[in-house]
């Protein structure tokens, strides 16, 4: 069952290391790259202030972007500014999206988030958790998906696992890092074996590692799809 009073605990946890962390770097720093291609740190901590008020609209029944366009035109605006400013932002947008998930609403309410897609309300602090941590980690300044919360990264792996179940073009796979499993892809048999540490299982079912370090039946990873 999801508990999102907890989940929202864990994100608040998050933004606070995020924002300690980045409080380190400086203006050229930022204005570094990221590990994301194309985009600076300046463009990481730019999409999560913007995305905490998007996720404030999901939650006010509002749609989560005006339009892909404009979520990438907000970004690039506010991508080169000084880091002050980004931190400022980032913790100020971080503290919108606690007062809207504060406001009394039902958490079993089904929310539209990009795209099209639904879910449930309460899963919306987890979402935003999975911003805080990646993204993090996107950063490239010391954090590894290796330091995420264990609980964390086994929910992430569960999540991202069923958000490629049921893909054509994802052959039938079984996962595990040798403590839980999970399948994913399309039905059928047979399934390809997937095994490796619970970070890089992440790392590759997230984009941020190539698989490499895993172990596949037959030798070949999975194509998986774009996020």
């Amino acid at each position: 069952m999801i508990d999102h009073v907890r989940d929202l605990a864990s994100v608040r946890d998050a933004t606070d290391r995020l924002l300690t962390a980045a409080a380190k770097l400086n203006n050229d720093s930022t204005a570094e790259p990221s590990r994301l291609p194309g985009w600076t740190r300046g463009h990481v901590l730019a999409h999560l202030a913007r995305n905490a008020d998007a996720l404030v609209n999901v939650l006010a029944g509002r749609p989560m972007y005006v339009s892909g366009e404009a979520r990438d035109a907000d970004i690039e605006r506010d991508a080169p500014r000084p880091l002050a400013e980004q931190l400022d932002d980032v913790r100020e947008s971080a503290t919108r999206f606690e007062a809207q998930a504060a406001i009394p609403a039902d958490w079993s309410r089904t929310i539209e988030m990009r795209n099209g897609v639904t879910d449930s309300a309460s899963r919306v602090p987890f979402r935003r958790w999975v911003e805080v941590e990646l993204h993090h980690v996107d950063l490239g300044i010391g954090y590894e998906l290796e330091d995420l919360p264990q609980e964390f990264v086994q929910r992430e792996i569960a999540f991202l696992a069923a958000r490629f179940s049921g893909n054509a073009d994802v052959p039938p796979t079984r996962i595990t890092d040798g403590t839980h499993a999970w399948s994913t892809g399309r039905e059928g048999e047979p399934e390809v074996a997937v095994s490796g540490s619970a970070p890089d299982v992440v790392g590759w079912l997230s984009g941020r590692r190539s698989g490499v370090a895993l172990t596949a039946g037959g030798g070949l990873l999975p194509a998986l799809p774009p996020l």
